[in-house]
This record gives structure tokens, C-alpha cells and sequence, in this order.
């Protein structure tokens, strides 16, 4: 039948056609390092008016500002670079995020909690496309009534110890922090891992792949509202983090559905939205992600299943070093190492790296461990910054003495002791990490 098949405009049969379609600002156009003289002057006008308002403050002396220029651009972005209405979305979503504390509220959702939202939502794969922008994967079909009917019940018992507005469901705030991890960790994670065209400009959005197959009408329409939830919410104060959904699966009545979800979205977010035949899926997949970053189930060699952790990929676990002496810096003794399934978030240290933080609530007690560090620089990458060595130096014989261990700290971590609440667990960390953060909870 003639309404059996979505119609062409649904459809994408080429690259060319993504490429081409993919928004007015595809990475990395209207990014930093990639502005018009137009966009640049816009930016600097943008913080100009922020900072009058009270709603931004600029770095000095070396201090960081209240947010940097990525955020910032994503507002403009979204707003096609017109500073006033920009003004007026970032206004709207400071205002948002002071009502309902989101901060706060990332740093202290119950674990579990936070878990078991994540399992209902796009998850990271733990890889990234060409570009070096995240892959998540969302299978709508595990969404079934029984389950969704489950968590309407757990997420009514939200567990935040922080003040909230009283006129935000509790759903909502366990979506709110999925989407603080994305900005505050995922994308950072990204940035700094510089084996990727563009090194210099950070990463800001997402790439998703979207799996609807199995699904029936009346399971997308049982939906609407979760999903909505989502696209609202990430339209209204987590712009431009989205560079394109991939649909796979999609049934023959999705036009009808298309129909009403794309009200959801701005025009140019709709226009990020691609909708694969199953002869499309792994042509398509394949022009933006390296197969040994597609799941095996859209015909790539990457081991990941919806549901399950992140699988990091090489060049992360190259660089990171777990804070445990039973993981090499490879991660050569565990290859499935990986993250906490709680909220983490990153931390700078004197020397340039960056320390992942894991955060949120076990027991009703609030942690933040330090779980491992990402070293900035490879040691190949700083060979040509050193001198090369003397003959001398080179006959010399090398000293097998250990490095002075750095000084010793306790923190809690997220684990259950007899007693209901979470050990302790001593790890290393450099001195001047301590007295930061011992600055920082001070100031909280």
C-alpha cells in the first residue's frame, strides 16, 4: 500500500543529504575557533549584556568566569546568534536552575535513584563518532507499561537533599540530572581527549542512536509523555547539545507518530533528525562512527548493550589512570573498567589533568570520591617538549628507587559497610588537590 512506506521526506538515502541538512551550526561551525567575525562580535556583546544583567561574571586573574564561552554559545546557537532572544533563554534557565537548585540537586541524587533513571534514557556507549563527539544509544522497546509503571512509583519517592520548587514533579528531577552529567561530564571527558580533527575546540553536543524497532503504536503513544519530557526540557534549557539522531526501526504507521513528536522540537532541531531504512542503518552509521564504535546490533564490533555500562574506548583508557592499584594505566588488568553508574563530575589539578569525581548519595549519606584521573597529555605526546638526552645520560645507569608517595587522604565512597552507611577508603592524591577541596567544601 502507498501509506505503508513513510514518505521521502522522512527518509535520508545519503550523506550528502545529512550533511547538508544537519542544522545551520554542524560541528564544528559556530563553535570556538570556528566563528564568523559576525559570531565572534555577537559572543562578546552576549557577555557584555550578561554581565550588566547580573547573570554572568567574567574571568579575572586567572579565575575562571561563572561560565565559560561554550555554554555560552550554545545559546546563541540555538537563537541563530540573535543576542536578545539568547538573553532571553539563558535568563529563563538561570532562573530555572536556581528555583530547583540543579547543581545541588546532581550532587546529591541517591545513586540508585540516579541508576535507574539512567536505564531509561540515551546512554553512552563509552565511544565516540570521527569527530570526537559522544555516541549514545536509546532502545525505546524495554520501555514497556510494566516498566514504566514501576518507575512511576520509585521516581514519586525521589530521595534529593537539596531545596526544590514545589511545582516540579520528582520524574523530573531525576531527568535533570542525566542531562548535568552529559554537560558537566561526558562532554568535558570528550574535550579533553584530543585524538580528533578540530583538538582545539570543545565538544558541546551528542550524537544519538535511536532504536524503535519492536515498537507499536500504542507503546509510542503510552510514551509521548516521557519523551516529551526529555525533548522539553533539553529545548528549553540544555540548547544545541543534540547534533543529530539517528532513527532505526521505524514502523510503518511513524509517520503518523512523527506527526506529533516533532512538535516537540525547535526547526533546527528537527532538522537533525534522521529516519534509516534497515539497508541505510550501517552505510549511513559507518560515514560519521568507525565500526569498533557501532554496536554489534547495528552491525559494527562494538560489544554494548543498552541497559549496561559505558565500554570505554582505547584512547580513554590510555589516559586514565584508576585510582587503585590493582588497575594499570592501560587499563591492561580490567578491561571492562569504567565509571561509576552515579553522577560524576570532573575536577582540575595543578598540573593540568583532570580528576573524575563520584558523586551523589548511598544510604543517605553524601559522597564524593575521587576515582580517577585523566591525564591531559599522553607521555608520547610531551616526547618532543624535552630535550633530547646526552650520550652520557643515555649509558647511565637508571634508578630503581620509587617515587616519593604524594600525601595520603580518606574520603567516603560508595559502598555498603555493616552498619547501613558507606565506608571509608583511604586513596592517594596530590597535596594541593587536598587543600582545593578542602577549600571548596568549605565554601559550600
Amino acid at each position: 500500500m502507498a501509506d505503508s512506506k513513510p514518505p521521502p521526506v522522512y527518509r535520508t538515502k545519503t550523506t550528502e543529504s545529512i550533511n547538508t541538512s544537519s542544522g545551520e551550526f554542524g560541528y564544528p561551525l559556530g563553535h570556538l575557533g570556528h566563528l564568523t567575525e559576525p559570531q565572534q562580535s555577537a559572543l562578546e556583546e552576549f557577555k557584555k549584556l550578561c554581565a550588566e544583567k547580573g547573570l554572568y561574571k567574567p574571568g579575572t586573574d586567572g579565575a575562571r568566569g561563572s561560565h565559560d564561552d561554550t555554554t555560552l554559545l550554545r545559546f546563541l546557537r540555538a537563537r541563530r546568534f540573535n543576542i536578545q532572544d539568547a538573553f532571553e533563554q539563558f535568563k529563563d534557565t538561570e532562573k530555572w536552575r536556581e528555583a530547583n537548585q540543579i547543581s545541588a540537586i546532581y550532587e546529591t541524587i541517591d545513586v540508585k535513584e540516579y541508576d535507574e533513571t539512567r536505564r531509561l534514557y540515551p546512554q553512552w556507549t563509552g565511544r565516540r563518532d570521527k569527530r570526537g563527539i559522544p555516541v549514545y544509544l536509546f532502545e525505546v522497546a524495554p520501555l514497556n507499561s510494566k516498566t514504566m509503571s514501576a518507575y512511576a512509583k520509585s521516581s514519586a519517592k525521589t530521595s534529593i537533599q537539596a531545596p526544590k520548587s514545589a511545582s516540579t514533579p520528582a520524574r523530573m528531577l531525576r531527568l535533570f540530572a542525566l542531562y548535568e552529567n552529559l554537560v558537566t561530564f561526558t562532554m568535558p571527558l570528550c574535550t579533553a581527549l584530543r585524538d580528533r580533527p578540530n583538538p582545539d575546540t570543545p565538544i558541546s553536543q551528542s550524537n544519538n542512536i535511536v532504536d524503535i524497532s519492536n515498537v507499536g503504536l500504542k507503546q509510542f503513544w503510552n510514551l509521548r509523555g516521557h519523551m516529551q519530557d526529555a525533548s522539553t526540557l533539553a529545548t528549553a534549557h540544555y540548547p544545541e547539545t543534540l547534533d543529530r539522531i539517528f532513527i532505526i526501526g521505524a514502523p510503518s504507521f511513524f509517520p503518523t507518530v512523527w506527526g506529533w513528536i516533532k512538535r516537540w522540537f525547535d526547526p533546527i532541531t528537527t532538522s537533525k533528525i534522521f529516519i534509516l531504512s534497515s539497508t541505510e542503518v550501517l552505510p549511513t552509521l559507518t560515514k560519521f562512527i568507525e565500526p569498533a564504535n557501532i554496536p554489534r546490533k547495528y552491525g559494527g564490533e562494538l560489544d554494548f548493550a543498552f541497559g549496561n555500562p559505558p565500554v570505554l574506548d582505547p584512547e580513554l583508557l590510555h589516559r586514565l589512570e584508576w585510582l587503585s592499584s590493582d588497575v594499570a594505566r592501560d587499563g591492561s588488568k580490567d578491561k571492562n573498567k569504567t565509571f561509576s553508574p552515579g553522577p560524576m563530575k570532573w575536577s582540575p589539578l595543578p598540573n593540568g589533568d583532570i580528576e573524575a569525581l563520584a558523586m551523589g548519595s548511598v544510604g543517605g549519606n553524601q559522597i564524593k570520591q575521587a576515582v580517577a584521573v585523566l591525564h591531559t597529555k599522553r607521555q608520547e605526546d610531551t616526547i618532543e617538549e624535552k630535550q633530547p638526552l646526552s650520550e652520557q645520560e643515555k649509558t647511565a645507569p637508571q634508578s630503581t628507587q620509587a617515587p616519593a608517595a604524594p600525601e595520603e587522604t580518606t574520603t567516603r565512597v560508595a559502598s555498603d559497610a555493616a552498619d547501613g552507611k558507606p565506608a571509608l577508603e583511604t586513596y592517594k592524591t596530590a597535596p594541593e588537590f587536598t587543600k582545593d577541596a578542602e577549600m571548596a567544601n568549605g565554601a559550600a
